[in-house]
């Protein structure tokens, strides 16, 4: 096997931005949908998604050569897993997360140079305002956002396959977004009741999921603000990609208020998030960790950078599972 020359190796970096807008553009333009209606040529597609017949042939001809699309204009182009992905009736459809990518995450990364300089979100630099602003201003930007992550949360269905919740009762999703995580842990335990809290602008779409996912009377919606205070007696606490939000200081506050509220020293504290390791040799996760400082001015952590936030408000590592995409499950018991 010939070596990737350092030549090669700096131009497939420098280029992988043009992939993710390529994949952007079909997510924009609906090919995988119209491909999965039978339009299957150049200038089928180009007639649904009103556009250039050229752009469309240099555009498949790529996303062919990717793998996004198989076949050809001569023989007809066909989905493969990963269009199949993009389609926007998909059970488990990641069309949202390329929208979003591509639009604002895109937009934001613009900014990288700005970042690392300030250790600012380029976000900010980008868009003029936090994006927690953003996402409380821009009607459309809440769900979108929502979406985009749920299309990111495969990994979610592994934290009940490594976490026991048969000795729960209750389970509190502090700030659960659209409310996935929660149902996902409800469908899998018919026993338990959940709590999901979070802002006010965020209910309505986590209303709307856990509605049609949980059979009614098994959870509950309330509003609220995880930094001030955290309902009180959950048997286990749930915190999906919080923490890599803020410094350790609000994360301390935050955890304080988590140890606060479990009224038994058998509750437990969920944690999901991307851990990077010592080493620093997984990609994924020093990726996200750069996109983070780029967002809202986050980080991913160490195992000793998660252990001394959860010092710092009175609990514990007690164990760790390895999910989907380099992702962890900490679980966190009182001190």
């Amino acid at each position: 096997m010939t070596q990737q020359t350092p030549a090669r190796t700096v131009v497939d970096i420098a280029t992988g931005t043009w992939r993710t807008q390529a994949l952007y553009a079909a997510t924009v333009l609906r090919l995988p949908d119209h491909v999965a209606a039978g339009h299957t040529t150049s200038a089928a597609l180009a007639a649904e998604a009103d556009a250039a017949p050229d752009g469309i042939i240099r555009l498949m001809r790529l996303l062919t050569a990717l793998d996004v699309f198989a076949g050809d204009d001569r023989t007809g182009y066909r989905l493969t897993p990963v269009s199949q992905l993009l389609r926007s009736d998909e059970p488990g459809s990641m069309r949202d997360m390329c929208l979003m990518y591509g639009e604002e995450f895109h937009r934001a990364w613009g900014s990288a140079a700005t970042a690392i300089r300030t250790g600012h979100a380029g976000f900010e630099d980008a868009f003029g305002k936090t994006l927690h602003e953003y996402l409380a201003e821009e009607p459309e930007a809440g769900p979108k956002f929502l979406s985009a992550m749920n299309a990111g949360s495969v990994f979610f269905s592994d934290v009940p396959a490594v976490y026991d919740f048969s000795g729960c009762k209750t389970v509190t999703d502090l700030a659960g977004g659209s409310g996935l995580l929660l149902s996902t842990v409800l469908r899998a335990n018919p026993g338990l009741h959940g709590v999901l809290l979070d802002r006010e602008h965020m209910l309505t779409v986590a209303e709307a999921h856990l509605s049609s996912t949980v059979e009614p009377g098994r959870y509950e919606v309330v509003a609220g603000d995880i930094f001030e205070s955290v309902p009180s007696g959950s048997d286990a606490y749930l915190l999906s990609r919080i923490l890599q939000d803020w410094e350790d200081d609000d994360c301390i506050t935050l955890l304080s208020n988590v140890r606060r509220a479990m009224t038994s020293t058998a509750a437990r504290l969920l944690i999901v998030e991307r851990m990077i390791p010592d080493g620093g040799s997984a990609v994924l996760p020093l990726l996200y960790d750069l996109h983070l400082l780029m967002m809202a001015g986050g980080r991913e952590r160490t195992p000793a950078g998660y252990a001394s936030i959860l010092d710092g408000a009175g609990l514990r590592v007690e164990s760790v599972h390895e999910l989907a995409l380099e992702t962890s499950l900490l679980v966190a018991a009182p001190r």
